[in-house]
């Protein structure tokens, strides 16, 4: 790992999880390199779907916000919010969502809103934005975390935003979700991939982590996959594009 910072790690990764997809409703930060990575290498018919209605996005170069000027350009099409949430988001023409959050739970439901009590926080968070409709309608989600602690991965949400809709529709019937969850979690120390019945389960570590480092970090009993396997490094392949066209300012590249 020498020479590879965290945040190239968890891009590369999660652009390797882009293998087959075809549509992605991506968030600003990783999960935009991410999908630019997945793009010039492995996929480049993968098409770039943000929150701004842009669909079939190829900026110029990186976008810092989902209406930044950059994605407009050269991008096969342009829609109003009602139409890309009611017709293709809620239409099943999703395959991946890219969210993020302050805390998730071994189920896959993410928080957004609030850290501590909801009337008075020790931080208060954006909010869902799509973030409950991109859990709800699209056929999988990835989470990207930065940081792998037992506050962010916790055993109980402090306020629940984008529930996972296996445990939704188990709760409620009637419930209109049609999307599987969460089945992908990139962290700094490993994967965690959902089972049948949608908990997430340790199924890679980082090279240079333990199995004890991940539990340790999770705020629940984890879960392991029979095996555990260990991700392969970055290679130059993966590294010199996204340095050197994707995202050389270093503008996520933290």
């Amino acid at each position: 790992m020498t020479g590879c910072t965290p945040s190239e790690l968890l891009t590369v990764v999660s652009a390797r999880c882009l293998r087959g997809r075809r549509r992605v409703f991506a968030g600003i930060g990783l999960p935009t390199l991410a999908v630019a990575l997945a793009q010039a290498t492995t996929e480049p018919g993968i098409e770039q779907v943000y929150e701004s209605g842009v669909t079939g996005a190829h900026p110029p170069r990186l976008p810092q916000t989902i209406a930044d000027a950059p994605l407009a350009t050269g991008a096969e099409c342009i829609l109003g919010m009602h139409a890309l949430f009611g017709y293709v988001l809620q239409g099943g023409r999703i395959d991946v969502g890219f969210l993020g959050g302050a805390q998730i739970d071994r189920w896959g439901s993410l928080n957004s809103t609030v850290i501590g009590d909801y009337a008075q926080p020790t931080v208060r968070l954006p909010g869902s934005g799509g973030a409950a409709e991109v859990m709800a309608n699209a056929a999988e989600v990835f989470v990207v975390l930065r940081r792998h602690t037992p506050t962010s991965l916790v055993e109980t949400l402090d306020f629940c935003t984008s529930p996972a809709p296996l445990r939704a529709r188990r709760a409620n019937p009637n419930v209109g979700t049609t999307g599987r969850g969460v089945t992908t979690v990139v962290t700094n120390l490993g994967v965690l991939t959902a089972a049948d019945d949608g908990e997430l389960t340790l199924s890679a570590v980082h090279p240079g982590v333990e199995v004890a480092d991940v539990t340790a970090a999770t705020g629940w009993p984890l879960r392991l996959a029979p095996e555990v396997a260990v991700t392969e490094p970055p290679t130059r392949a993966e590294l010199e594009p996204l340095r050197e066209r994707i995202d050389p300012t270093r503008v996520y590249l933290r």
